[in-house]
């Protein structure tokens, strides 16, 4: 095989596996610091900040920045818009990957891995909505690698076990939906019992409407960034169909993005309106708030409705990356920047580098991931057997 890839035997090093190789070393050694030395060894974590970094990014941004799966599928198997096909399997893997990785991430923070199913199985705490989130995860993620496996058992030629798989399409599809509607929104209900350590700019009863809405349109600019992706690096896996179609899934998005992304501001003027908190926007914290609002939401949703008007493609995909990264801004003020903003500076949580190395690890094998999938399986281009 040509690019870099085994041919018979030969492996020709390339920048990306150097780069991927020294990341994987980092992780790996800061991985059995973190397991033989505890939580203390690595993080800045303590009693004020029991959560940082790793459920920041890696849970509260992996899930939402996932959530293109079950938005792709429904728009092509429930709502009915076949024109989005060509989009569904990448944006499953990538959420599929996503939520894998979000479980490999709270087994460094949980410390005791083999115990993570023991919510579920043996003791379960109903009343709790981190039990609601850890079931819907659990059960998503099972979900996710159903809507894969086709994908995979095409590559592997199992005939029989996809077509069976094939015909859970539609029901596998609406329970998806259904359990992203429910963890997506009680992922901001977890901070529902801080209100006096999240700012109160930030915190609201609203929080998991925030949460749901906010996950559909970054979805969406996740599916759009990593189409773009994808022509970039894997062009040459892609078939004619796919590079045909790809633009109009990719302007489509973005028309619905830009419509959400106004919604949500309209949402969250509604609930600065119900919980009376217009005085802070004169403080500094406000300040930082109208960013994360006209910078990351109201700008890129701006962006995205000339990009689409002007079928400007570059524009649109510009428009993309600044959604995930008001997407990844918001999470963070939830769950580090603006959360026990009343303490001290010397008091306040900063993540170590270690924390920071080991979530680039988690990123890296997710990318990794998806690049292995998307050249040995049909994922960028249908299958001959099949289509």
């Amino acid at each position: 095989m040509a690019g870099g890839h085994f041919s018979r035997g030969t492996f020709q090093w390339r920048p990306f596996h150097v780069i991927v190789g020294l990341i994987f070393l980092a992780g790996l050694i800061v991985t059995v610091l973190r397991f033989t030395g505890g939580l203390g060894t690595v993080t800045n974590l303590d009693d004020n900040n029991p959560w940082g970094l790793w459920i920041g990014f890696d849970l509260l941004c992996g899930v939402a920045l996932a959530a293109g799966g079950y938005v792709t599928s429904a728009a092509c198997y429930i709502f009915g818009l076949k024109r989005y096909h060509t989009a569904v399997r990448p944006a499953i893997l990538t959420a599929f990957l996503g939520y894998a990785l979000v479980v490999l991430a709270l087994h460094y923070d949980v410390g005791r891995f083999w115990r993570l199913p023991y919510p579920i199985f043996v003791s379960q705490g109903t009343t709790s909505v981190l039990f609601e989130v850890g079931l819907c995860v659990f059960l998503y993620l099972t979900v996710l690698f159903l809507e894969f496996s086709p994908a995979a058992l095409e590559w592997l030629g199992w005939k029989k076990v996809r077509a069976l798989v094939v015909k859970l399409t539609l029901v596998l599809t609406i329970f998806g939906v259904i359990l992203s509607t429910l963890h997506q929104s009680s992922l901001g209900a977890l901070y529902l019992i801080a209100p006096s350590k999240l700012h109160p700019l930030w915190y609201s009863g609203y929080l998991p409407v925030y949460f749901f809405v906010s996950s559909i349109f970054a979805g969406m600019s996740m599916v759009i960034f990593e189409s773009s992706l994808s022509h970039r690096f894997l062009h040459r896996k892609m078939d004619e169909r796919h590079i045909r179609e790809s633009h109009d899934v990719a302007f489509g998005f973005g028309k619905a993005a830009s419509f959400l992304m106004i919604s949500y501001l309209g949402i969250k003027l509604v609930g600065l309106a119900m919980d009376n908190t217009w005085q802070y926007l004169a403080s500094s914290w406000g300040g930082w708030f109208l960013l994360e609002l006209i910078g990351f939401v109201a700008l890129p949703a701006f962006l995205f409705a000339v990009a689409v008007r002007d079928r400007n493609l570059k524009l649109l995909r510009f428009s993309a990356v600044l959604s995930v990264l008001g997407l990844i801004l918001n999470r963070f003020n939830i769950s580090l920047i603006a959360f026990n903003w009343h303490l001290p500076a010397a008091e306040r949580y900063f993540p170590s580098w270690m924390e920071i190395v080991l979530s680039i690890f988690i990123v890296t094998l997710g990318v990794a991931a998806y690049r292995f999938a998307c050249i040995r399986m049909p994922i960028l281009y249908d299958h001959p057997d099949y289509s």
